[in-house]
């Protein structure tokens, strides 16, 4: 069964938690990404999503000055780079969430969405697929 490492984004995008709300959002929109890492003393310590903006942020009434620190999810479990596709699925369902920390030996290394794991489930199928045709022609 593949692993998620190939398909994580190792490039972080990370903001430190007072960073407002509305400043996070901005960077969101101009990277076209959907989730923010939040630092507290140069340490990952959560996330922030465009779901959590609306959640904890719009819909509250805020303007958008309140900290990320304050609106990300601090409960996410973070995952193990070598997990697999089935154990990042299963996460992502049962903590409502399309973004997850990546570690590897106690260290966040990345961030894998649910865009990443659809594009390693249809990579694992083209590569079944090739195989069935190679078998299948006999070469």
């Amino acid at each position: 069964m593949a692993t998620i490492e190939r398909h994580v984004t190792k490039t972080i995008v990370a903001l430190d938690g007072t960073t407002a709300c509305r400043e996070a959002a901005k960077v969101m929109r101009d990277k076209k990404i959907g989730a923010i890492a939040v630092r507290e003393g140069g340490r990952i310590v959560g996330i922030v999503t465009e779901r959590d903006m609306v959640a904890r942020v719009m819909a509250s009434g805020d303007s958008g000055a309140m900290p990320i620190g304050e609106a990300m999810r601090t409960d996410l479990p973070r995952l193990p780079i070598s997990a697999s596709e089935v154990e990042t699925t299963e996460a992502m369902r049962t903590q409502y969430t399309r973004h997850l920390l990546v570690e590897d030996g106690g260290q966040v290394v990345g961030i894998i969405s649910m865009r990443d794991v659809i594009q390693l489930m249809l990579d694992d199928k083209q590569f079944l697929i090739e195989q069935l045709q190679t078998y299948i022609d006999g070469r």
